[in-house]
């Protein structure tokens, strides 16, 4: 019918049946739920001139703060698509175009090609929205008299909700303008801290970048020689069972990767072996054996040794047969740790 019924709650006084309600409507806010809804429209749009008519609406909201339009489609969204569909937006809002609306009966409207809502069912009349020839829509929400009103629009995030649905949300507006403004502070605050000036900072980043990788492979290259100074000739003090070497290092300073790396030198050297490394570094423990393939076919699990020794130094672990590792906190034992390893290896012989 032509009647429009209102749901709320009393939140203070009392009124009954038959009195007269005086209706006001929020401007500032529904000014702004009208820029919104309107850009919804022109990225519906916008989205399947650039990903093509695939795009179908799956969801919305509007309010006074931001939009959210879900659609169907299979991937994400690149920077450039998302670039293009941003251009389009704000280039119809440029462009000042008329809104207008108009109910007609649904066949006129389908002539129009205005779309519809997959799914919805609509009674013998819709209403339909229309921006110049760029968006028809079927629509019954509050607009914009005119694409300019919307001000400006930028996408925020896109990102899936399930199976071959996106989701973008994005601000018009004052809003899109005090996000430029907290944008351009932080870009402000990053190159300050990177000793630049904005418009550098990705060249600035570039470089830092490329010194952090050529000082983290230096770093590497310290760490594999601080391990290999700590363990010295340790080669002579490798004890044989039947044929595989047992060998027990204790090492300052050395992290887990450089006692790897240690470890497959040894291994190399050493041929069938099982090695049984601890270091102290920064105050923990790093506990490490690893064996050669003929050590496991001998009987040699590194898992199970360190499974024995880890809770030594106050830590657990495990791993495979070839190769196992734990941490600990107390350094005061790693010897204890390292002798009850040898046994243990030498039991699984």
């Amino acid at each position: 019918g032509d009647k429009i019924a209102h749901h709320g709650y009393v939140e203070s006084g009392e009124f009954s049946v038959g009195d007269i309600a005086t209706l006001s409507v929020d401007s500032v806010r529904r000014g702004l739920i009208c820029k919104n809804h309107s850009a919804t429209h022109l990225l519906q749009k916008a989205l399947k001139t650039v990903l093509g008519d695939h795009v179908e609406q799956k969801g919305s909201f509007v309010s006074d703060g931001r939009l959210r339009f879900d659609f169907s489609h299979n991937q994400a969204m690149t920077a450039e698509e998302i670039a293009k569909v941003e251009k389009i937006v704000n280039e119809k809002i440029t462009e000042a175009i008329p809104v207008e609306t108009k109910v007609m009966t649904i066949d006129e409207a389908k002539k129009t090609g205005a779309m519809a809502l997959f799914g919805e069912k609509y009674g013998e009349k819709v209403r339909v929205v229309m921006m110049g020839d760029f968006s028809k829509e079927f629509c019954g929400g509050t607009h914009v008299s005119n694409t300019s009103t919307i001000g400006t629009f930028k996408i925020v995030s896109e990102a899936g909700i399930s199976s071959g649905v996106r989701r973008i949300e994005a601000l018009t507006g004052e809003g899109a303008l005090e996000y430029y403004k907290e944008t351009e502070a932080e870009l402000a605050k990053a190159a300050a801290a990177a000793k630049t000036e904005p418009a550098k900072l990705a060249d600035k980043i570039e470089a830092l970048l490329a010194e952090i990788k050529s000082l983290t492979a230096e770093n590497k290259k310290l760490k594999d020689k601080i391990a290999k100074d700590a363990a010295g000739d340790a080669l002579s003090g490798a004890e044989k069972v039947k044929d595989t070497s047992i060998l027990k290092l204790s090492l300052s300073g050395a992290d887990i990767n450089s006692m790897r790396n240690l470890g497959d030198d040894y291994k190399a050297k050493l041929g069938n072996s099982v090695i049984i490394m601890a270091s102290d570094a920064d105050g923990k423990v790093s506990l490490l054996v690893m064996a050669s393939d003929d050590a496991v076919a001998a009987g040699i699990h590194a898992g199970n040794i360190i499974k024995k020794i880890a809770p030594i130094v106050g830590g657990g672990g495990g791993g495979r047969p070839n190769m196992a590792q734990a941490g600990g906190k107390d350094a005061s034992k790693i010897e204890e740790a390292l002798a009850a390893g040898v046994e243990e290896a030498k039991n699984m012989l």
